[in-house]
């Protein structure tokens, strides 16, 4: 079952699945999303990027960056640490209070998480980015329509974000509403920007409506053939569960 778990991860993996603007080279901005990478890759990523850490924790792009791996390796409560001793430094630096936001809900903790986000969102001028972390979270928490809302505000302030896009798609996805989940992810995949992340959810979401024969054509484009075959075989697991919806809310 192994194999499945990359699955597992696609349907609204939340504030894991933002897309983020700056390269991973840019000590300044945003931290890459180091989640699509492959278990060793990832790993490799996580060794160059604590040692950078220990050599330089007072730089904020390292903080940004380290932490991102952390939560990608499966460790959000290390993630957490980091970022709050780099709050602790900067404690208004909007950045650092986005990632710290993901950290925690990437831990379980939504409502502290959604505290630190709030306080990121500045209301004349929204970071879009910080938007679609608060939906995220509150999809997370079920509060889909509420989610919605708030992507639908960061869409206007980024109208050609594909991410925020797909999110939408990913939120329809958890309130059983297919339809609407495969119109907005299909539009997010044919933007600029959009990665196989998405591409990936797209293909989930058509196969949970039963046309697997589509849906296996987008994964195998996507991934390893046997990574494709362990894909389908648990959407077809999934659509003869009873609570097969909850299911996919925990699908992480």
């Amino acid at each position: 079952m192994l194999l499945i778990k990359p699955l597992r991860g696609l349907l609204l993996a939340g504030v894991a699945a933002v897309a983020i603007s700056a390269c991973a080279g840019n000590p300044g901005g945003r931290s890459v999303d180091f989640s699509a990478e492959a278990p060793a890759a990832a790993q490799a990523t996580l060794s160059d990027l604590a040692g950078r850490y220990k050599s330089r924790p007072r730089d904020k792009g390292t903080m940004l960056n380290y932490a991102a791996a952390l939560r990608a390796v499966g460790q959000p409560e290390q993630a957490v640490a980091v970022l709050e001793a780099g709050i602790a430094l900067y404690p208004r630096d909007a950045d650092l209070k986005i990632a710290y936001a993901k950290a925690l809900s990437a831990a379980g903790r939504f409502e502290q998480a959604l505290t630190v986000v709030n306080d990121a969102i500045v209301p004349q001028s929204p970071d879009w980015n910080a938007l679609l972390v608060k939906g995220a979270i509150l999809d997370q928490q079920g509060q889909n329509e509420q989610a919605r809302s708030i992507y639908t505000q960061a869409l206007l302030v980024a109208p050609n974000q594909a991410s925020i896009e797909a999110n939408i798609g990913l939120s329809y996805a958890m309130s059983n509403d297919l339809a609407s989940a495969e119109a907005h992810l299909r539009k997010a995949a044919s933007m600029p920007g959009a990665t196989s992340k998405i591409r990936q959810n797209l293909g989930l979401v058509i196969g949970l409506q039963g046309r697997f024969t589509e849906s296996q054509a987008i994964f195998g484009r996507e991934m390893p053939p046997e990574q494709v075959q362990s894909n389908m075989t648990y959407i077809r697991a999934m659509l003869t569960q009873q609570n097969r919806w909850n299911a996919i809310k925990n699908a992480r």
